[in-house]
């Protein structure tokens, strides 16, 4: 499974053959011009955690490259249906099997709403399962109790957690987020996109390596492989 940072809250997601794209805010990002090609992407998926516009921009332009299946909560799959896009709807413990592995929709604590105020449903995460590894993709939320409840059930292998503070956790609620999904590998996102949640890199990543854990801060168009 190989993981593309494409800045923001957005991931390229590669599992075999089949290409998933995660919140994509791409062509505003000032920071992924020159970067990103939004052509190339070509998902066969999408996968939203809510419906604001840091999170959704892209979604029209890619589902239409080779009709994407958007996979996000009943309001925002219902939302992009009634556009003529295809999708799979989720709620919050609901768990589905698709050909590329499991995806699993959970509680995130955070607000949605689609550009123009109409109601976006509740936001959330993801566990994606495939290829015998899981990742949690946290999505906007801040620090919850709920995260406790994933190490239940499963092992994560990454966790994908929002570190920049104001509209998110931040860094040190992120730290907490580790422990309580027991996870040691992160990959940081939601952070330096615009004022309000640049961080400092360096002290970020020192706060997790002092307590033996790895903070990776990918830069845009970077990959990794779990």
């Amino acid at each position: 499974m190989q993981i593309t940072f494409l800045g923001h809250a957005s991931l390229l997601i590669e599992i075999a053959e089949t290409r998933i794209v995660v919140d994509p805010f791409i062509s505003a990002n000032e920071l992924a011009q020159g970067k990103v090609d939004l052509d190339a992407l070509q998902p066969d998926y999408i996968l939203l955690t809510h419906a604001h516009q840091d999170h959704i921009l892209d979604v029209e332009v890619l589902a239409a490259q080779k009709g994407a299946t958007i996979i996000s909560n009943y309001e925002i799959v219902t939302h992009y249906g009634n556009k003529g896009l295809k999708g799979h709807p989720l709620n919050h413990g609901g768990s589905w099997d698709f050909d590329f592995g499991r995806i699993k929709y959970v509680n995130a604590i955070h607000t949605s709403s689609f550009p123009d105020g109409s109601y976006g449903g509740q936001p959330g995460g993801f566990i994606l399962s495939a290829q015998g590894k899981n990742i949690y993709i946290a999505g906007d939320t801040a620090l919850t109790m709920d995260m406790k409840l994933i190490p239940m059930f499963l092992t994560l292998d990454l966790a994908i957690l929002p570190i920049g503070d104001n509209f998110t956790m931040g860094v040190d609620e992120a730290l907490i987020a580790s422990d309580f999904v027991k996870c040691n590998q992160i990959l940081g996102y939601h952070y330096d996109t615009f004022g309000y949640i640049k961080i400092n890199h360096a002290e970020a990543q020192a706060a997790f390596e002092g307590q033996d854990k790895t903070l990776h801060l990918l830069d845009i168009g970077a990959s990794m492989t779990i």
